[in-house]
Order: structure tokens, then sequence, then C-alpha cells
């Protein structure tokens, strides 16, 4: 019989095309490890803000657990004692038929992409391992070059664990340069919004078997990638507390609460004071299924810092249910729907509904099938626009991809995305097809 791996799942309506390619090419282990590390990233993605520093928590532990599998057998293209350096390079070709998101005069081009992925590790002692990854590259734009950019992949890091007795310190630095406007929901009629952010922090885990409490701390910095979006720059502090009881060896309930402050370089958008708190379960009955619900309710409390948006306190509930499932060695999906309050960037929240179903298909040997999609409902204020009123809109998105290893190490990728904005206000709505032609090759 042969053995299952965990399905290679991309995040719905998150950029998959170029974060999935960095592991395509890896040795069995070290990509069954990176398979369930993007799976588990569909069930931390989603939180409401004022959890962020909850979902920066959940990512670390998902990062902990694949590097901890990653470990047991983990290719390299450089070794040096317990050094070890893998190099990923790959080179993608894009086609796009409105890189400004425009509901008229769309902007058609064609993007190269090089890209370096680079994954270090050096173990310090037997169990703490000190750990470095990131995957850099640059997007040139043949015809339109103002929308050229440099690309950090999410989730490039610097981690270091430390063990204790029955404690687990992760201290870690987290950093993301992305520039892809239709990516993101509330946005329309732009090629050059993006972000780049840094998050540095720890989060301490106290195992007392049937019982575990954790306690994070995050420092971040998010910075706009252009000059239009600069009025959203700001710092934020992150404290989240999490506490569960293992009702069952499967089952894992409790309660967790978060408290951010986040203060604005620019007096555009107000500060905010954000609480929340609610409840969470794990439930993993085996190797094949995973499921997490969660529920709480957020709360903002504004200061008046903007000279253009009155303050006025915002409150609502949240609610997430993801579930990770391998039917077969050949069938696999994601689900994730939910509801949530997160801050704005014309105003100063958005409260919006999601759906995000994946499938994963391998009935072709060495041809699986990715399929994604995402819908958004939201509702946003467009205050920065003085006299524009609330804006309700509808984001939908559409991904299909197929990755094929050529040889050990070279795999080539086909992928097609195509995301549809609808809004009460006409001029905010487009059209967007996108196919990428991606090579990987593995140095090992």
């Amino acid at each position: 019989m042969s053995k299952r791996l965990k399905p290679s799942t991309p995040r719905a309506g998150d950029g998959w095309f170029h974060s999935s390619r960095r592991s395509a090419s890896r040795l069995p282990a070290a990509v069954a490890a990176n398979r369930w590390l993007a799976g588990v990233a569909i069930l931390v993605t989603r939180l409401a803000f004022t959890q962020e520093a909850l979902r920066n928590s959940l990512t670390g532990d998902a990062t902990a657990e694949a590097r901890s599998r990653q470990q047991q057998s983990e290719a390299y293209t450089v070794k040096s004692g317990d050094f070890r350096l893998l190099l990923t390079p790959s080179m993608s070709l894009d086609w796009n038929d409105n890189v400004n998101l425009a509901h008229t005069g769309a902007l058609e081009d064609f993007i190269l992409f090089p890209a370096l992925g680079l994954d270090t590790s050096y173990p310090l002692t037997q169990r703490n391992l000190l750990r470095f990854n990131v995957t850099f590259g640059y997007k040139e734009y043949l015809e339109h070059s103002q929308y050229s950019a440099w690309y950090v992949q999410s989730g490039s890091a610097l981690s270091f664990d430390i063990y204790v007795k029955d404690f687990w310190i992760n201290l870690h630095d987290r950093f993301s340069y992305i520039q892809d406007p239709s990516q993101q929901a509330a946005v329309a009629n732009t090629g050059t919004y993006g972000t780049a952010q840094n998050t540095l922090g720890f989060n301490t885990t106290w195992d007392l078997q049937d019982v575990t409490l954790s306690l994070g701390y995050d420092h971040q910095n998010y910075f706009s990638t252009s000059q239009q979006f600069s009025y959203t720059d700001h710092a934020s502090e992150l404290v989240v507390g999490r506490g569960g009881f293992k009702f069952h060896p499967t089952l894992t309930a409790g309660l967790e609460g978060t408290v951010s402050y986040t203060a604005y370089d620019q007096q555009v958008l107000n500060n905010s004071m954000g609480y929340s708190a609610g409840v969470y379960a794990d439930w993993q009955p085996g190797h094949y299924l995973h499921v997490q619900p969660r529920f709480g309710y957020t709360i903002y409390q504004f200061e008046q810092t903007s000279q253009f948006i009155r303050a006025e306190n915002q409150s609502a509930w949240y609610f997430d249910l993801t579930a990770i499932h391998d039917l077969s060695d050949a069938v696999s999906y994601s689900l994730s729907v939910g509801h949530e309050l997160t801050p704005g960037i014309y105003g100063d929240t958005i409260e919006d509904w999601y759906v995000r179903p994946a499938l994963t298909l391998r009935i072709v040997k060495n041809l699986p099938l990715n399929t994604s999609f995402s819908y958004q409902n939201g509702t946003q204020g467009l205050q920065t626009s003085p006299g524009s009123p609330s804006e309700n809109f509808d984001w939908f998105t559409w991904s299909l991809g197929l990755n094929h290893p050529f040889t050990k190490q070279l795999t080539v990728g086909l992928n097609y995305r195509m995301t549809l904005r609808t809004s009460n206000d006409a001029s905010r709505e487009y059209t967007q097809n996108l196919v990428d032609l991606q090579l990987t090759y593995n140095l090992q």
C-alpha cells in the first residue's frame, strides 16, 4: 500500500501561484512538510485583525511543526557539519490582462519573474534549532515598467526555538514584501498596491499534558510599497493569550483572547485599541482530517487622530470554520468559511463574509491538479475620498494549476487565475485574467 502524504493545498485567493512553487521539487519528506505547512496556513491566515497576534502565534506553531518534520530528511545544496543550505531558483513568465485593476482602460502585460529560495538551518543543541528561510525575486513588467517591483515571499523568517522543561519558547522575526493588488479584495483601480511587513516577537507555550497555556507578544511594522497608500503605514503592538484543555486525544478546546494597539504614521486613519475574546477547538481524529472552529467577539476603540474620518467605536462577532481532509490518495480538499471585522484601507474598518474551498486531485501520476475558489462579500468606508459613500463589494477568485516533475530537480507548472470584483460603485469593478508558466529547479 502506498504511503499517503498530506495534500498540497493552495491558499485560496492568497496568491498561491508563487508561494507554492518554492517547495514543489524538494525531497519527499520535505515536500510533505511544506504541504502540511501550506494546509495549516489556511487555518490561520484569515483571522480578524484584532487577532493578528493570534494569527502570528498559530503561524509560528505551524512553522515549528513543519521544521520538525523537515529535519527528519532535509534536502540541501551545501552542507558543512550541521549547517545546511538549500537553494531553489525559479523562473516564471506571466500574462496579465488587467495589471491596473481598472474598470475601463485596463493595461495588459507580460511579466518575467526570476526568484531564488534560500533555506538554512543550524542546530545549536539537540533541541534548539536556528533557521532562516527567504525567497526573493524581481517582477519585471515588459511594457509597463512602473509596476516592476521586488518580491519577498510571505513567511520569510528567522526563528529560534528554546525548550526549558515543560516550556517551549519561540523567538522570531518574520518579514514579507509583496506587491499584488489583485489579492486584496478591498482595492481597485491600482496596479501598485502592496505591503511590506516585519513582525518581531516571541511566543511561550507551557505544556501541562492535558492543559496547554500560551502567551505571545509581537511588534509589527507595516509599510505600503507605493506612495498612493503611504497613509496606511503603521506600527502595532500585539498580545495574545490562549488556554486549551485536551478533552480527548483527538480534541482540544479552550479560550483565546487578544489585545492590540495600532498607531498610524499619518493623520488619515484613526489609531485604535483592539480587543477580541472567544472560544476555539482543534479536532484531528486521524492523519487525514483536521477541523478548527473558532467563535468570538471583536471590539475596536478608535482615537480621533484622523483629520478626515470621525472616530467611532465599532464591534462585531467573528467566526471561522476550517477543515482540511484527505479523502484518498488521489483526492484532498480544504474549506474555510467565516465572518470578520478588520482595519480598512480607505476607511477605519472592513466587515466581510468569506468562503474559500480548495481541491487537489492526484489522479494522473506526477501531474497533480490544484483548484481553488474564493468569495468575499464586504462593506467598507471610502472616507479617504471626501464625499464618497460606503462601498458594498463582492470579490471572486478562481485558480487552476498543474505541476509536473520532469526530473528529480526540475518541475514545470502551468497556472491560471481569474479575479472578478463587483461593487455598488461601477467605477470600482474589474475583471482580471492571469496565466503563469513556471520552472523550478532544486539544487540539491
